[in-house]
């Protein structure tokens, strides 16, 4: 028996009744005619029509009924595509509020609203139901045995990105049958691991539900990176031994017990439905015209800003408020501690243009429980004037790929101007004025691209096993290979590389803003040339752990310890330099290496390819005021981007006594008469020791 129930919250809640528990049941589906509920014991469907209409939800309350109830909808409509109406009841739909499924997604072509393989829009009267995951009512009762999160400022964070099967399906200390598992994530020798290295947020590729698209599976791939959801709420099953809601919740837990914050990446720019042919699992056969974008003149074609078939409608008041509603979920019941926002303009357009007041930032803005995440915007997306780095608002940090660019060139020995350099590694303040050096996420690598080894290892990208003629994946990567294609025996290059990949990693973590660290690149793992892995659920995308180059990661600790351990590298503001009138007050000076304060001319003389960067460790309030001031150590950082060997000068530490070297790429470490030879294409950095 099925009563009327109320329109809110949305999805299935359990309740408490006169006659027990019970659940409530609310959809928003305006256009439908009627909406049926369907329940499933086995393989038993049993049908209730939804009885309660009001302001647009449809909704109902079944009483003694427990959660752990399977479910789906059919909703009834017109079907006209054309028209952007994709109602069609022969297919089961998911609940887009729904916390868990029953099981994982199987190609079928049943899936698909229409008849395919005809030319006009014919629906298709298959049913579906067997070849359907059904959503799950789910009540959770985890516990968090009061560990807290971290909370830590994001401008004292190093970010590790990675992926949560691909990190430990080939770790040797992770039991087999948790390996590629949120549960493996949780394990003491992972934790350890990253403890160890002095990460202190891990950053994982999208956990929601997701969906392969056909064209892999016909191709024998997969959709490994996970960039295409089905569902917004539940985590995805496949990382999952049993319960993914309680098993994500223990890995989150294990993550703050170890002062470790968990980042989650999340697809709010598109769907698994795709475009207008693509599989009907959800939101498109509920109110396929308020959840997307469709097109002006041709209703049965969808908007693309997202090149993945359509963009979710986010100015739309119920979609705005399925995402808000998703993102406090897994903030306040998953425990994550910030989001990175995938193609974040997508969902910050109005009339089809970016708009830094759009919807979907102002409501980031004012609520209580996301305005106090960390919030971090790729911040482009495919569609008109799509590119919007240093465009978001305050309390966002940003990708920053002219950092990636810079630095990579730089490093290539490409022509790039030392002022250009030096604008990356002081935060990028032309480009994020008005907020700090937080906003920046510095980054040389990520999931997305080449990997740390094989940028300096190849020329070009390798992607034949995507089955795309090698045709996918970005074509300017700014790589090297030191004079030969791939992986070598030659210890001359095999040294190169090894410095290179040392120059990027102090560079990035010795830079002011955010740096992120993309997972393996501290060992020198390999993806043999492929950088668009998106497909790769093998050996081309986990992690080797047999192949790690201790010494690498010995490296990397080092540098995360040096990071950590002076606030000179954590600023929250940008450096003003010297105070004016008082050239004896700075917190930076920028030098050549002579060691006199670069002049204008020095910094446009396009074969300079040196720089001394002089950071003060304590600078008071009383003289630059509060909001400038910092404390910490004196700290010199030495770059040679030539093929020779330069004696730099070192100038006397600010606040007394002599520098000692921390970092020597190239492990020289030998100060002689108050200089430096820093070897050729190095980075040193030298502190004050009092």
């Amino acid at each position: 028996m099925i009563v009327g129930g109320r329109p809110s919250p949305l999805g299935a809640t359990p309740v408490v009744t006169p006659a027990g528990t019970g659940i409530n049941f609310a959809l928003w589906a305006p256009h439908a005619q009627r909406v049926e509920l369907c329940l499933f014991t086995g393989d038993r469907e049993m049908r209730y029509e939804m009885p309660g209409f009001h302001h647009g939800v449809w909704h109902g309350r079944l009483n003694d009924y427990a959660p752990g109830l399977r479910y789906g909808y059919r909703v009834y409509g017109e079907y006209n595509p054309a028209a952007g109406l994709r109602f069609n009841p022969n297919k089961l739909l998911l609940d887009p509020y729904a916390r868990a499924y029953d099981s994982d997604f199987a190609q079928d072509s049943r899936l698909f609203d229409y008849v395919p393989g005809q030319t006009d829009w014919v629906m298709d009267d298959r049913d579906n139901a067997s070849v359907m995951p059904k959503s799950v009512v789910y009540e959770n009762h985890f516990d968090w045995q009061s560990v807290k999160p971290p909370r830590r400022p994001l401008s004292e964070s190093v970010i590790y990105e990675l992926h949560v099967r691909g990190f430990t399906m080939k770790h040797p200390l992770v039991p087999h049958n948790l390996r590629g598992t949120y549960l493996g994530l949780a394990q003491a020798a992972v934790i350890e691991y990253l403890q160890q290295l002095g990460v202190t947020a891990i950053e994982l590729l999208p956990c929601a539900s997701f969906f392969s698209e056909p064209t892999l599976t016909e191709r024998g791939l997969s959709n490994y990176w996970g960039y295409n959801p089905v569902g917004f709420f539940a985590p995805h099953r496949g990382y999952a031994v049993d319960d993914p809601v309680v098993e994500f919740q223990t890995m989150v837990r294990a993550m703050h017990r170890a002062g470790i914050e968990v980042i989650v990446d999340v697809v709010y720019n598109h769907t698994a439905e795709a475009d207008a042919w693509g599989p009907t699992l959800s939101f498109r056969g509920i109110e396929n015209e308020g959840y997307y974008w469709l097109r002006t003149h041709d209703r049965s074609a969808y908007v693309n800003n997202s090149g993945c078939g359509n963009s979710l409608a986010a100015d739309h008041p119920q979609v705005l408020r399925l995402i808000m509603d998703s993102l406090r979920y897994w903030v306040e019941v998953l425990g994550v501690d910030g989001f990175r926002f995938d193609l974040a303009p997508s969902m910050a357009r109005l009339r089809g243009e970016y708009d830094s007041h759009a919807p979907f930032l102002q409501a980031l803005h004012q609520d209580p429980v996301l305005n106090r995440v960390k919030l971090i915007a790729e911040p482009w997306d495919v569609g008109h004037a799509g590119y919007r780095l240093g465009q978001f608002p305050r309390g966002w940090s940003e990708w920053n790929d002219q950092y990636r660019k810079v630095v990579r060139s730089f490093w290539r020995g490409d022509d790039v101007a030392i002022g250009d350099l030096a604008a990356r590694i002081s935060g990028s303040s032309d480009i994020f004025h008005g907020r700090g050096p937080d906003a920046s996420i510095n980054y040389i690598t990520s999931h997305d691209g080449f990997t740390l080894h094989d940028l300096v290892s190849y020329q070009a990208k390798h992607n034949e096993a995507n089955g795309e003629d090698n045709n996918d994946g970005e074509r300017d990567n700014r790589s090297w290979n030191r004079g030969v294609e791939g992986p070598t025996d030659d210890p001359a290059i095999v040294a190169r590389r090894r410095r290179d990949k040392r120059n990027l990693l102090a560079t990035l973590l010795l830079s002011q803003g955010v740096p992120m660290i993309a997972a393996g690149d501290e060992f020198g793992r390999t993806q043999q040339g492929n950088n668009n892995a998106y497909c790769q659920d093998n050996e081309i995308s986990w992690l080797d752990w047999g192949t790690a180059d201790a010494g690498m990661v010995d490296f990397v600790r080092q540098l995360i310890r040096l990071r950590r351990s002076n606030p000179v590298f954590q600023r929250g503001e940008f450096f003003i330099g010297p105070v004016k009138d008082q050239a004896a007050l700075y917190d930076v000076l920028w030098l050549t290496e002579s060691g006199a304060p670069m002049q204008i001319d020095d910094w446009h003389d396009e074969d300079r390819r040196t720089l001394s960067v002089l950071f003060r460790g304590t600078v008071g309030a009383e003289t630059v005021g509060p909001r400038w001031s910092q404390s910490g150590h004196d700290a010199l950082l030495l770059i040679n981007g030539c093929d020779d060997d330069i004696s730099f000068a070192l100038p006397p530490p600010p606040g007394g006594g002599h520098w000692r070297v921390s970092l020597d790429t190239t492990d020289a470490r030998v100060i002689r008469d108050s200089g430096y030879a820093v070897r050729r294409n190095s980075v040193v950095l030298l502190t004050a020791n009092e």
